[in-house]
């Protein structure tokens, strides 16, 4: 495991701290649990980019018109 430190206003790490205590977890595991949100949305984003670039438009564009369809635009 790794150490990590980080300069935050006190503003922010007492509203972090807030919500730490709010969702009863330490600091340490809220940023834990922050941390794995933001990898897991940048590999999504990485392997969407991948994937875009490598689909058939057509075939996008249909499943995009299909789920306008679907749940209204």
């Amino acid at each position: 495991m790794s150490t990590l430190t980080v300069r935050l206003p006190d503003d922010k790490h007492n509203r972090l701290k807030a919500l730490a205590a709010h969702k009863k977890l330490s600091l340490n595991k809220l940023i834990e649990e922050l941390t794995t949100q933001a990898i897991a949305e940048f590999d999504t984003e990485v392997r969407f980019k991948a994937l875009a670039a490598t689909g058939d438009q057509k075939r996008g564009l249909d499943l995009l018109k299909k789920l306008d369809e679907h749940f209204g635009s």
